[in-house]
């Protein structure tokens, strides 16, 4: 996959991430680097996905689980 794809697959998964947990509201930037993140963690699960589509919907699936764990860690931390 391109570097152009990559980022624009990042971007869409990172942004549909982002609307999934709504208390978490991150820049593009951030949503990019979230939804190729997730990308990597998709793969991992998935396996290599062939289509656009199926590219965006592993890194979807990969970014809300990113997500979680980051939630998680977040709630477990206490506040000063």
């Amino acid at each position: 996959m391109g570097f152009l794809v990559s980022i624009l697959v990042g971007a869409v998964a990172g942004w549909l991430a982002d609307l999934v947990f709504k208390r978490f509201s991150f820049s593009l930037i951030v949503q990019i680097l979230l939804g190729i993140v997730g990308g990597f963690v998709g793969g991992l699960i998935f396996g290599k996905s062939t289509g656009i589509l199926d590219n965006i919907l592993t890194s979807f699936v990969g970014a809300v689980i990113v997500l979680g764990i980051a939630a998680l860690i977040k709630g477990q931390q206490k506040t000063v």
